[in-house]
């Protein structure tokens, strides 16, 4: 394999990884079996990449998104794959919402801690011949 193909490819130690958390214990994947598994992971995630690609260009956008691998896994009738990758944007989207909802309620939560401790020390700082002014 040259440094080109080698660019395009999943490291074959992860993919390794992968394979064994599906088969038993005790099993052993060959060398050859991990690289026709990259080599066929590789073509799998250029050709779904591709048809996304594709809709993107035809849509005048550059970015692919997680909804146009949906679409293209549908498209090319992956329709178990779409329907997996479905189930993830959602969740994924929600736990994103999350996170903001949570960031938001911590900005705000320092927001006021760091008012009303501002507004404490001034109180403190004047004293009562000031205010009577």
């Amino acid at each position: 394999m040259n440094n080109n193909e080698q660019d395009r490819t999943l490291p074959i130690a992860n993919v390794g990884r992968i394979m064994k958390q599906i088969l038993p214990p005790r099993a052993k994947i060959s060398r050859e079996g991990k690289q026709v598994m990259q080599e066929c992971v590789t073509e799998f995630l250029s050709f779904v990449t591709s048809e996304a690609s594709d809709k993107c260009h035809k849509e005048n956008r550059k970015t692919v998104n997680g909804d146009d691998i949906f679409w293209a896994l549908g498209s090319l009738g992956f329709d178990n794959y779409a329907e997996a990758i479905g189930m993830y944007l959602h969740k994924f989207r929600q736990n994103e919402r999350e996170k903001m909802n949570q960031h938001k309620c911590d900005s705000f939560n320092e927001e006021s801690a760091t008012k009303t401790k501002g507004q404490h020390e001034n109180q403190t700082k004047t004293s009562p011949s000031d205010q009577s002014g």
